[in-house]
């Protein structure tokens, strides 16, 4: 019996064998199971407006129902284990010392490698095809290196200029008998008769003006004491040379005084009427001179850095959008409105013609370069989530990858300066990003609504385009008009023909021609903000004596001391640099790079103000070798 059951398992186990062998040979794709399951997995498929939505099948979009397309997932990124470039080797215990070997820090701990991103980019990265690419209308810009400027326009309110206002007063009590200048707004010269004043007062001290002149004193002495003080006191009543020389020649005292105006200007105020009683002190005029008028705008504070003393600014009007008045920043006020959070800057304008007039409103603009050499990206390129901001840099291969940036100010013609996370050549995505990354839905709805030239600002030019380059360049290069007089030259107009102020011939300028007046350091002296009157140097603040603008101080840049090397420690090497955050003065190398803790460019030493420390630090984590003289010998 167990003989029996033997045989029949034996039976069994040999017809199960060869069912399974047939299977196999007659079967050869199975050899290819696993490598056909990891091709599968590999193709992957997803949503264009939800990019979240990945399966590895094609189908239908469970949320909006548009048809997935294929997405393919580089082999990189299943690769874990792929070896990864070392960057550099940076301390545990003190980050900012960091070196390109391994070793041990100065505390004595092992150094751990910092890794290239390199990888991370490429394992995130993903694959599409041409055709898909050109369906998304995907476009791209390179980034480059330029100047990083800032515009900050702003609404103004043109006012008084307040060195310029003028009270006319009496300093005697009396009447006014007539009124030369009885309307307000109307103008008048120096010199011009204002009223005429009938004063007991003035009456009596012309009198005794004429009899100490007239009569003979008992001694010469005394005829002269009695001569001074008579003039002095109708000097003290503000009457002229020219009426006290009347009056000598006359020898004959009238009812009233005529009182003469002593500036030029226009009246805003005036406060009697012929026939009126005045005290002495009462304000009869207020006159106001407005060739030169005050300009006052509101700056928000975080605009403040960008705003310099002598700094030019642009002013136009809605009633003249023909011309452009050009002025100078003088003052920056000590304070912040506490409900607007903007303090108020006050500009300088001169004024011929009149056409600036104190109550209108302007807009007002000041450009100033914060950088003269950045990295800068369009904002089109840039994704913002609320915790970091995103950019899809274009790969070989049709290879888009996420990269994190760290971005600076805001710059002209709608660019960013990147601090971290881009180089100059890098080429980034501006349109198409919504099929990237869901955020940019809105984003890609105003780019689609704009046309391709403002939404993607061109690459740089080829060969074939150096001219059409060239022409964009004249072509911003724009003549503007001025008039040959200086009094007039700074008012620019956009059109040639004859000064309507004086009626001269315009004469056409680049504006590259018409330079700003540059002042940083520390005081020297106070000038005018006017480049033609830069030989104005004065010792303490004012007015310039030929336009009468607000003198600026200018100031001198500190010299730099050369870099000595402390006692018992290597010598400096020629540039230094650190991380421009004052906390990561311990961030210091001799070659350019990224500071380990925040990412930030290093930047030269001499640029910051905690260079020596950094200069310091460098000292400390690098003492001087010790010589073969200096070491001590060994004693057999």
């Amino acid at each position: 019996m167990k003989t029996k059951t033997k045989a029949a398992i034996s039976i069994t186990v040999i017809a199960l064998a060869t069912i399974a062998a047939a299977i196999f040979f007659l079967n050869p794709s199975a050899h290819d199971h696993g490598d056909a399951a990891t091709s599968k997995s590999e193709q992957l498929y997803t949503c264009g407006m939800h990019p979240q939505v990945i399966q590895d099948k094609p189908g239908n979009c469970p949320i909006c129902g548009m048809k997935l397309t294929p997405v393919r997932k580089q082999a990189g990124a299943d690769t874990g284990a792929r070896e990864r470039k070392v960057k550099y080797y940076k301390s545990t215990m003190n980050p900012g010392e960091v070196r390109q070997t391994p070793g041990k820090d100065s505390m004595g701990m092992d150094m751990v490698p910092v890794y290239d991103s390199g990888a991370a980019d490429e394992s995130s990265s993903i694959t599409i095809d041409p055709v898909t690419i050109q369906n998304m209308n995907i476009r791209t810009t390179e980034v480059v290196r330029g100047p990083l400027r800032r515009t900050i326009r702003t609404v103004a309110v043109i006012d008084y200029n307040e060195h310029f206002l003028v009270d006319v007063t009496t300093k005697v009590k009396g009447w006014i008998e007539k009124l030369y200048v009885n309307a307000t707004g109307q103008q008048v010269h120096r010199g011009d008769p204002l009223f005429e004043l009938y004063s007991p007062e003035l009456y009596s001290a012309e009198v005794e003006y004429l009899i100490a002149t007239g009569s003979s004193a008992s001694t010469l002495q005394d005829g002269v004491d009695l001569k001074s003080s008579a003039l002095t006191k109708l000097k003290y009543f503000d009457i002229s040379d020219e009426q006290i020389a009347e009056l000598d020649k006359t020898r004959q005292v009238k009812k009233t005084l005529r009182i003469l105006s002593t500036s030029d200007g226009f009246v805003i105020e005036k406060l009697v009427v012929e026939g009126q009683m005045v005290d002495a002190g009462m304000k009869i005029y207020r006159l106001a001179d407005l060739s030169l008028v005050w300009v006052y705008a509101q700056i928000y504070e975080q605009d403040l850095a960008y705003v310099k003393l002598g700094q030019e600014a642009v002013m136009t009007l809605s009633f003249l959008p023909d011309r452009q008045f050009h002025g100078r920043v003088t003052y920056i006020y000590p304070n912040v409105d506490e409900k607007t959070r903007t303090a108020r800057v006050r500009m300088e304008f001169h004024n011929p013609g009149y056409f600036l007039k104190p109550g209108m409103f302007a807009s007002v603009s000041v450009s100033s370069e914060l950088d003269p050499s950045a990295i800068l990206v369009p904002d089109s390129a840039i994704l913002r989530s609320g915790e970091k901001n995103t950019v899809f840099v274009a790969l070989e291969g049709g290879r888009f990858a996420p990269r994190t940036v760290t971005l600076g100010p805001q710059a002209e013609n709608d660019q960013y300066q990147v601090l971290s996370g881009l180089d100059k050549g890098e080429k980034v995505v501006t349109s198409g990003q919504f099929m990237l990354d869901s955020e940019s839905q809105l984003r890609e709805a105003i780019q689609k609504m704009t046309t391709p030239e403002k939404a993607a600002p061109s690459t740089a030019p080829e060969a074939g385009q150096k001219n059409t380059a060239a022409t964009t360049q004249a072509e911003a290069e724009k003549l503007v008009y001025i008039c040959p007089m200086p009094e007039h030259a700074m008012i620019h107009y956009d059109h040639s023909g004859k000064c309507p102020i004086c009626g001269m011939t315009m004469m056409p300028v680049l504006p590259s021609a018409l330079h700003d007046l540059q002042l940083p350091g520390k005081l020297l002296y106070y000038t005018c903000p006017m480049p033609e009157h830069a030989d104005v140097h004065m010792d303490k603040p004012g007015n310039c004596p030929k336009c009468g603008m607000t003198l600026i101080p200018v100031l001198e840049e500190p010299k730099k001391a050369p870099l000595e090397p402390a006692k018992g420690s290597e010598a400096i090497p020629e540039k230094l640099y650190v991380c421009p955050m004052a906390e990561h003065a311990d961030v210091v190398s001799d070659k350019p790079g990224k500071c380990p803790k925040c990412e930030m460019t290093l930047v030269e030493t001499s640029k910051v103000p905690h260079g020596k420390d950094a200069e310091k630090n460098w000292h400390r984590l690098h003492p001087a070798p010790v010589s073969n003289q200096d070491a001590p010998q060994h004693q057999h």
